[in-house]
């Protein structure tokens, strides 16, 4: 299992994450399994935002053995009243929650506090300007949060949150279907997947959140990385192509700030296609043939940092100088860390001969050539 630092919280968190949501309904020896095949693949960060008591309980008999080694996102807003999940801004409802779960957890700490799905503008502000906010800041004071969290679904409010100076992670949907989506679509759209026929690319508000969480050192943990296993189902898929959990993942991990991705297990044999993503070829991780031979809505014309141009024969990393030139193009100025990334690399983008061997090898159809000249301009 290979890790990575979550933005700038110093957390190193494993690629692959269990997201539990999946563990509802289960048996305390079914969850166990799951946890175990977990720590035995290397996982060690935990997502729960449910608030279903008997859920939270198995999880905490789980993982009582090794709470040490998980880094665990507990949510502060989900709650469960008349026998139902509500999520709540109500202090009334969403402290004794959320202290039910650090119980239920046997645990007196969560590493990352997180303020519970947030997908209007309005309330994202009322909840940054009220109680709410003034109750995650305490825990945090207290240390029984370690830093303060969001998840959203929403590009918009996730970046004003990215640029709050307070948010130091943030939980976002990512998957190849929903980063063309409007950032006005709601949830309930995103699962319709009801494009436009002009739609086609990464949507502009979510190419910019990611490049602002790499800027301001804001990590992204991915829920919905399978979009609901809809991209695993040529049926259900927008592309009218299956994609493999192992592709999904490579998509996520491959997008700015991007450091782990809640994957969700139902069995320990999901554990195992999950973790295949660390020993898989380069083949069985390749997303972009699969996009680009879609029947609909592919990314043709669009960088996706898959790097089937290479090899390049001036030695350039033309998937990382795309990366760093869309990072940096996206801003008023290129920023100073983008910037020096860019510098330390062997070769860079006006090392490109404009040979365009690579361009036949590319699955979108990019003039990278002509890339390089952009970014070589950009970074003089």
């Amino acid at each position: 299992m290979r890790y990575r630092e979550l933005g700038s919280t110093g957390l190193e968190v494993s690629e692959v994450g269990f997201g539990a949501e999946w563990m509802e309904k289960k048996s305390t020896a079914e969850v166990k399994a799951v946890a175990d095949a977990c720590v035995a693949a290397g996982i060690n960060i935990l997502d729960c935002w449910m608030a279903e008591p008997e859920v939270r309980s198995n999880l905490g008999a789980a993982i009582a053995n090794n709470r040490d080694r998980w880094i665990i996102q507990g949510h502060i807003g989900s709650t469960w009243q008349n026998g139902q999940y509500t999520r709540t801004r109500d202090l009334a409802f969403a402290r004794p929650a959320f202290e039910d779960l650090l119980a239920r957890l046997s645990t007196d700490h969560v590493e990352l506090g997180m303020i519970h799905y947030v997908d209007d503008l309005e309330e994202y502000e009322g909840i940054m300007a009220g109680g709410f906010i003034g109750y995650v800041r305490a825990l945090k004071a207290t240390g029984t949060i370690g830093h303060i969290g969001l998840s959203t679904h929403n590009p918009q409010v996730a970046l004003q949150a990215a640029l709050s100076g307070e948010v130091e992670a943030i939980m976002f949907s990512v998957n190849p279907a929903f980063d063309l989506l409007p950032a006005t679509a709601s949830l309930d759209d995103a699962f319709t997947f009801d494009y436009s026929d002009e739609l086609a690319g990464m949507d502009p508000a979510r190419a910019r959140l990611y490049a602002v969480c790499e800027r301001e050192g804001v990590g992204l943990t991915v829920m919905k990385g399978y979009a609901g296993g809809r991209l695993l189902d040529a049926d259900a898929s927008p592309f009218g192509v299956a994609m493999t959990p192992v592709q999904c993942i490579h998509y996520a991990l491959t997008r700015p700030a991007v450091a782990s991705i809640m994957a969700g297990f139902d069995t320990p044999a999901h554990v195992a296609d999950a973790v295949a993503y660390e020993s898989a070829t380069d083949a069985e991780r390749d997303y972009a043939s699969v996009l680009a031979g879609a029947p609909s809505h592919a990314y043709y014309g669009q960088c996706t940092y898959c790097g089937h141009c290479a090899p390049c024969p001036s030695g350039i990393d033309i998937a990382l100088v795309n990366k760093f030139y869309d990072l940096a193009a996206m801003q008023d100025e290129v920023p100073a860390g983008v910037r020096a990334h860019y510098g330390a690399l062997n070769a860079a983008a006006d090392d490109c001969i404009a040979c365009r061997a690579c361009e036949p090898r590319c699955p979108f159809g990019v003039p990278i050539a002509e890339r390089m000249e952009q970014a070589a301009a950009l970074f003089a």
